[in-house]
């Protein structure tokens, strides 16, 4: 930056709560007082020293008060993903609670390597939040370390565990998939499919889906791995590999997919393919997001109530930061959204 030696004006000094207390007629220590406990001095003096910060623009230190009250009114929260809405929906509901309790999220990234997570964590911590959330509940072992060590509150979401870290809000993915199976077989289909994205949560959907499928009588489900992030272009990619598999050549296939965008892909496919959905194939999706019912045909698919899930997991830390007990584990509830891209039997 280059200085404008024309420029003789002094430079701004911060207003401080020295200056507070001298316009409002009072202590540092009482202004002090009125920001961290406006219920220990009379109103006059409160209504006084709220005038002096209006007319100076005075900014309370958050740091300062953090290190008064050991609290710093944040809370971390980490995600793999903020452009999925399946993530970034039960992240908003998360935030309306947290915010509407006095805190604030500090909101991060983390993509699905355990590495990342690992040194996001550790960026986390360093800011001292009052609690964090996690998405998932496999971490590194560094991780899982820093954490407890850490002694501040911790939920992790999407995931059930019996030992989670600290507390956990979920649901069970492999009992999910299993009621996806079990819906599929007995509406009559006997072949299937799975297009899976790049997450440890759709792979566990996967194998539970296939091993209940084909015990339930099904025939072996072709597998479709994308390798990545869920997308519109990996699902009709995805579509065309099944289809040109000769275990789907005479069959009615069920197309289930580990997210609703991987459906999208699948229906756009079949569409441009001149496939009759759902009377020549069906398709399912996951997380029932916004515009799944209207897409067309409407898609079927396996719903999460994930503003739900973002209440309670917020719910949880506040009991924790508040020294309330609660349950180690919430359980939230999952349904199939039955629409018009599933035939039923």
């Amino acid at each position: 930056m280059t200085l404008d030696p024309r420029n003789t004006d002094p430079p701004r000094r911060r207003v401080t709560m020295e200056d507070v207390g001298k316009i409002a007629g009072v202590s540092q220590v009482t202004v002090s007082r009125a920001l961290s406990d406006p219920s220990k001095v009379s109103k006059a003096t409160l209504d006084r020293v709220r005038a002096a910060i209006k007319a100076t623009g005075f900014v309370p230190n958050a740091a300062a008060g953090a290190l008064a009250s050991r609290r710093s009114r944040l809370i971390s929260a980490l995600v793999p993903s903020i452009t999925n809405i399946v993530y970034s929906s039960f992240i908003q509901a998360f935030s309306e609670r947290i915010r509407a309790n006095g805190y604030q999220i500090l909101l991060s990234e983390t993509g699905f390597d355990h590495h990342d997570e690992e040194a996001t964590v550790l960026a986390h911590l360093s800011r001292q939040p009052d609690a964090i959330l996690l998405t998932g509940i496999h971490h590194s072992r560094e991780t899982r370390r820093m954490l407890l060590a850490s002694g501040i509150p911790v939920v992790e979401v999407w995931d059930i565990s019996d030992t989670p870290i600290d507390t956990c809000v979920g649901f069970d993915h492999a009992a999910a998939a299993r009621t996806v199976a079990e819906f599929a077989h007995d509406n009559g289909y006997r072949s299937a499919a799975t297009i899976t994205a790049a997450d440890s949560r759709a792979r566990q959907r996967q194998e539970s889906f296939a091993q209940h499928f084909e015990a339930a009588g099904g025939a072996p489900v072709v597998d479709v791995d994308i390798g990545g992030p869920a997308s519109i272009a990996s699902g009709r990619t995805a579509l065309t590999q099944i289809l040109a598999s000769p275990d789907m050549k005479s069959t009615r296939p069920f197309v289930f997919c580990s997210s609703d965008l991987l459906a999208h892909g699948a229906l756009i496919e079949a569409a441009k393919r001149g496939i009759a959905v759902p009377r020549e194939l069906a398709v399912m999706g996951f997380g029932d997001q916004d515009f799944a019912a209207a897409l067309e045909p409407p898609l079927t698919s396996l719903r999460v109530d994930r503003e739900l899930l973002g209440h309670r997991a917020a719910d949880a830390l506040i009991a924790r930061i508040d020294g309330h007990p609660i349950t180690d584990v919430t359980r939230i509830s999952f349904e199939i959204a039955l629409r018009d891209t599933v035939q039923l039997a």
